[in-house]
């Protein structure tokens, strides 16, 4: 599909087990964790690196709002009785908590959130550490649907999940410029600021030199594959 080989056409997905993690750990995880997780695993296993080697930047605009809706309607509650496994997953960097349990990783994690612009704000830090840092990194980002009433709010119509596994030397050029945004080339997943990645995905998954623009604030983080 990101070839432009298929077109894409949506299907119901199932929660992937978290082979990673242990029993207890992968019951009360979040959704969004284990989206986050599962393409994290794939990501390590086509690169053929240690996972636990890995610095990890992890980006989401929106957290999980499962656990935003189920912690809000408690505290509207008489008791505001908030269950400790919500709350332990409320934080934003959960997915890198998890991630350095299952994955027995010392390695330092980042985990951050830019609204719209949070995948380019994701790669835009990725890109820095292997600046300075001279080591891989692997970059997960996921942004699932809210549920009503949070939905009509931040409306987001399917949920994404993305990984990469990024080196230093890997044939990418990034940059702060002014610009529109590269439209995505699949248009139900527009308003999920994790899928804005999905031209550079397309960029990747197709031969020759590319330029992308991923949408970052006032500005593009522009992209160019080599």
């Amino acid at each position: 599909m990101l070839s432009g080989a298929a077109a894409f056409e949506p299907s119901a997905v199932q929660r992937p087990a978290v082979s990673l993690l242990p029993p207890a750990e992968r019951r009360r995880c979040a959704p969004s964790v284990a989206w986050a997780l599962a393409v994290a695993q794939e990501a390590v296993a086509g690169c053929g690196l240690d996972a636990g080697a890995l610095a990890v930047v992890f980006a989401s605009s929106d957290g999980d709002g499962e656990i935003v809706h189920r912690l809000c309607s408690a505290l509207a509650t008489p008791a505001a009785a908030v269950s400790p496994t919500d709350f332990h997953n409320s934080v934003h960097n959960a997915a890198t908590g998890y991630w350095s349990i299952g994955a027995h990783s010392p390695a330092a994690s980042t985990a951050l959130c830019a609204y719209d612009g949070s995948f380019a704000a994701g790669l835009l830090e990725a890109a820095c550490q292997i600046a300075l840092e001279k080591q891989p990194v692997l970059l997960m980002a996921v942004d699932l649907p809210y549920p009503a009433p949070l939905a009509a709010h931040r409306p987001v119509r399917h949920g994404f999940a993305a990984a990469l596994v990024l080196e230093p030397g890997s044939g990418l050029e990034i940059s702060l410029e002014a610009g529109e945004p590269t439209p995505p080339p699949m248009r139900d997943f527009e308003g999920n600021a994790s899928a804005a990645c999905l031209p550079l995905l397309a960029a990747l998954a197709r031969p020759g030199e590319a330029v992308v623009r991923l949408p970052f604030s006032e500005r593009t983080l522009l992209v160019r594959k080599r």
